[in-house]
């Protein structure tokens, strides 16, 4: 009896030709794209504790401050989805070790920049080449890895989504209180140029060559229709700080209108045989991808934006420095690494079930975080909170692995870029709208309370508890349906017990 295998595990004869899921450089590969990864999500947050020093320093007005972050999670999530494609269908290795070499050239250009209109230009073309990278490293990691093996290597990479997050604020304070003069924020930049020049070098040298795995066409219309639907969804998020909820809110309708006639479009050219951008299929018939994508989504709503609000209350409420400020979150951190790792080895065994109990401890860790913040004696409540928060951070650590683990493991490998490409774009939306809207909410509080920073951090923290629970709702969903395709599956098994065998193939 001849047995088929899913492109999440076995040894398929695609493997079995290339060598995927063998290759003795895997583990050693593995790191140099999860270094690479870091550095990436690591600056979209490291750039915000030194802002007031770049302002300072370069005279740049409040405008070209806010681009120096938002520009660059706008072209970051621009590049996803169309760069993974360019992965599948002509060279993942090659596009990986060309997006990191331009990422440590625009590095060094930002950190040498004279005026805020060069910083602004270098953050841009940054964020770019860090969106070509950032699907590459799912992809090859679905390249490589197989079986449980695949798990564990998804684990090491949720690691290194939730840490990079968490710690940015912390290795920007770090850095400026290590860097001395007023110009020590472009050490910020600096710091990514050797780090990335070695990661080039083992990435030439351990990153497997195989061929391509997708035709090597491109959807040039559904490129434009995405990016520019993107583009219109995210530009008044990222402009929210300068009103640009309230000049741009129409960008909104255009950008729908934009996915609607791009989704119109992909349809047309699955219809007529030909290869879309991004294959809706994925969505439609890919078990797990649709959950598993709107799940990120919503998670990253509250994930994001919260450390934009721990590091208003801390800095502006109490007074902390930057350093202290990142320390002070340094819990979650610590938690979401070991979860992180421990749960990429859980999640071939419990599946969906592991989302629905880091969902439920983020939810319970974060809401005792709240509380004690806003009631705890100030002397003492950072302390206090510190056990809520490495609770939300194990609980944070057993969600993102997982979920990208369940999420991409049925996706065929010649459609890997694409897929992660998609994840991520769904991600960086929601972070987007969380720190936009997060940050917001907690000015408006502080605006109509006579300056209570507790009363603004509370409600902002009960604000993304909401996306986090409406994850929550999500994955107790589809782990019950989980449940109940098992059960229907063992009696359909006990129903053909005494049955004649037929042989065939399965």
């Amino acid at each position: 009896m001849t047995s088929s295998t899913s492109a999440s595990g076995g040894r398929s004869p695609a493997g079995r030709e290339t060598g995927e899921g063998r290759d003795p450089n895997r583990w050693r590969a593995l790191w140099v794209t999860l270094v690479a990864g870091f550095m990436s999500l690591l600056d979209v947050t490291i750039v915000a504790v030194a802002l007031p020093t770049i302002q300072r320093d370069l005279g740049a007005t409040p405008a070209e401050v806010q681009w120096v972050v938002s520009g660059y999670a706008l072209t970051f999530a621009l590049a996803l989805v169309t760069a993974g494609r360019l992965g599948d269908a002509l060279n993942r290795r090659r596009i990986f070790l060309l997006a990191l070499s331009a990422f440590v050239l625009c590095s060094a250009l930002a950190g040498a920049a004279p005026s805020s209109g060069w910083l602004v230009v270098a953050r841009l073309a940054q964020g770019l080449a860090a969106g070509c990278m950032a699907p590459q490293n799912s992809a090859l990691i679905q390249q490589m890895f197989r079986g449980p093996e695949r798990g564990r290597a998804f684990g090491f990479f949720g690691a290194t989504v939730g840490i990079s997050s968490a710690v940015g604020p912390i290795t920007g304070g770090l850095i400026l209180a290590l860097a001395s003069g007023g110009e020590g924020w472009r050490w910020i930049f600096y710091v990514n140029v050797p780090i990335g020049v070695v990661a080039v070098l083992l990435g030439r040298r351990l990153l497997p060559r195989t061929r391509p795995t997708g035709k090597g066409q491109v959807d040039v219309p559904g490129v434009l229709l995405l990016g520019a639907g993107v583009l219109a969804v995210m530009l008044p998020l990222v402009q929210a700080e300068a009103g640009g909820l309230g000049r741009l809110w129409w960008l909104f309708l255009v950008g729908a209108a934009l996915l609607g006639v791009f989704t119109l479009w992909q349809r047309r050219l699955l219809a007529r045989g030909a290869q879309p951008l991004l294959d809706l299929r994925l969505f439609t018939q890919t078990r797990g991808y649709a959950v598993g994508a709107a799940v990120g989504t919503l998670y990253f709503v509250g994930f994001s934006g919260v450390w934009l609000v721990f590091a208003l209350f801390f800095q502006h409420g109490l007074d902390y420095s930057p350093l202290r400020s990142g320390l002070a979150v340094t819990p979650f951190a610590v938690g979401s690494a070991g979860a992180a790792v421990v749960s990429g080895r859980l999640v071939d065994r419990l599946g969906r079930l592991l989302t629905v109990c880091g969902l439920s401890a983020v939810i319970v860790g974060m809401s005792a975080t709240a509380l004690l913040l806003r009631f705890a004696p100030e002397s003492s409540a950072t302390w206090l909170a510190a056990p809520a928060l490495f609770v939300a951070g194990m609980g944070s650590g057993s969600v993102i692995s997982p979920n990208i683990t369940m999420t991409l493991r049925d996706v065929p490998v010649r459609m890997a870029g694409a897929a992660g490409g998609a994840l991520q774009t769904g991600q960086r939306l929601g972070a987007a709208v969380g720190t936009a809207a997060l940050p917001g909410l907690f000015y408006l509080v502080l605006a109509g309370r006579d300056d209570n920073f507790r009363n603004a951090l509370a409600i902002a923290l009960g604000a993304a508890l909401l996306g986090m629970t409406a994850a929550l709702a999500l994955a107790v969903a589809d782990w019950r349906r989980d449940r109940r395709d098992r059960r229907d599956r063992s009696g359909a098994s006990g129903e053909a017990v005494g049955a004649p065998v037929r042989s065939g193939r399965a």
